[in-house]
Parts: structure tokens; sequence; C-alpha cells
């Protein structure tokens, strides 16, 4: 299927952290994939209203309608990430996902949702919200069988836990983690040349003494985790105040091949 008009909603992976920086602006797993999908449809008309730190509540409140206006034929909507980390009601997590895919559904369009990477094998204190990833990911599931969207199996692939494929933070892709990401969501929309091998892990994966990692983890704690506490404490977000960066429908400029 060649799609004409690509809107992505969603928070700070969407929106391309560590694929880029604030001075130069954020590329992205979203952008890549337009990139691909240009490579299809020079045609196709590309927005992006994802915005760092925004939870599922804000994107039913911010996003959704903005995006419905846009008339898209393909949105990308991963969803819940930051509710997870934050230890949010997911009950209340459920009910508004459930109201935000119901509307992209009844749109038309070709919706696309993912599992999420197994971050307890690269975060250290991540396995405190494990139960919270996994029913997030069995959710995702379900709602993909019921609303027929199509489904980005991050959970299982080993190039997810390779932590050349995080930033420094270990909480956003690194280049490399949003190209596997728009490789696998290429895959799945059935992109001509898209890549079936995204997930495979890359070659000479690092194995460090356990006191090396050790120490690498206490230094991530105290430079990211210690300030996102802080932060979460404070009820402050990265997102506050700022808009999305790519709001209207535009053209995409670049074209990237999806294979290799």
């Amino acid at each position: 299927m060649t799609y004409s008009r690509f809107v992505a909603i969603g928070d700070s992976q969407t929106e391309g952290m560590g694929d880029g920086d604030d001075r130069a602006g954020y590329r992205g797993w979203a952008d890549r994939l337009a990139d691909r999908i240009a490579c299809v449809n020079p045609e196709l008309l590309y927005a992006n209203l994802a915005v760092r730190g925004k939870t599922t509540r804000d994107a039913r409140i911010d996003q959704l309608e903005p995006a419905l206006e846009l008339h898209p034929d393909l949105i990308a909507a991963p969803l819940g990430m930051n509710d997870v980390i934050g230890r949010h009601d997911l009950d209340e997590v459920e009910r508004d996902l459930h109201y935000i895919y119901r509307r992209l559904a009844e749109s038309g369009a070709t919706v696309l949702i993912p599992t999420y990477p197994n971050v307890v094998r690269t975060i250290p204190v991540a396995r405190r919200v494990e139960p919270w990833l996994l029913r997030l990911n069995q959710v995702m599931r379900d709602y993909a069988d019921e609303f027929g969207f199509v489904l980005v199996d991050l959970y299982a692939a080993p190039v997810f836990i390779d932590l050349r494929a995080w930033s420094r933070d270990r909480l956003h892709a690194s280049p490399l983690g949003h190209d596997r990401f728009a490789a696998a969501a290429a895959y799945a929309l059935g992109l001509p040349g898209s890549d079936p091998n995204w997930a495979v892990p890359q070659p000479g994966s690092p194995r460090n003494a356990r006191v090396t990692e050790l120490l690498r983890d206490a230094r991530w704690a105290v430079e990211f985790f210690t300030p996102w506490v802080i932060r979460t404490v404070r009820g402050v977000s990265m997102g506050d105040g700022r808009a999305p960066k790519r709001p209207a429908l535009e053209p995409v400029i670049s074209c990237q091949p999806v294979a290799g």
C-alpha cells in the first residue's frame, strides 16, 4: 500500500530524542520511516506531533484531535511508556489508550503501534517497573488485534538489548536504535525492499567485566536517573511549554532506501 499522509503522535522517542540534539534538531525513528515511505511515494506529506515527556492522557488531550484533523492515511501512535516509567494508574492508562485507538481506528487510517523493548536488560532500575512494561506490551498486542492495527514487536528484538542501540541516558534510542525501529516499522508495513533482519543484533557486541558494568551503571544513575527522579517529584516534564517539531503536514525532502 502507498501512503500519502503520515502523522505521528507520542512522546520523546517519536519526537526523536537521542538522534540529534536541541541545537541541530532531532530526527528519530518516525522521521526515518517517513524517509523510507518517501522512497515509495515522493509526494508523501508528514507531520510529527510528538512532544517529549508526554503521557497517554496528554496525547488524548493535546494530540489526538489535531492528528485526526490532518486526515492521515497512516498514523504512528506509540503511547504509554512514560506512564510505565512514572508508574501511573495503568487501568486509567488502558482506558485512555482504548479511547485514542478507537478514534484512530474509526478514521480509516492504517495505525501502527509497538510493543516496547525489554528495558530490564539495559536500565539497572527497570526491574521495578517490569510488571507494568509486560502489561503495557500485552495491552498493545490486544488492541492491535481488536482494532486491526499494524504491530511492531520490539520487545523480543535482540538488537534492543545492546546498549549501542541506546543513547547515554538509556531512555532514548541512539541513531542506531532509531534506525532499527524505523526498519522494523517499514517491514511491518510491508514497504518494498524493507529489511526482514532488522532485529538481528549488531556484530561484535562488547563484553565488559562485571566491575566495569557496575561502575558504568553507577555513573548512569548519578548523571541521568537522579535528575529524572528530582523532576518527577517536582512534577516537572521535559515537554512543558514545548510545541511539536512538525505540527503541519509537509513534504519529505530526503529519501532513504529501506534495504541494508
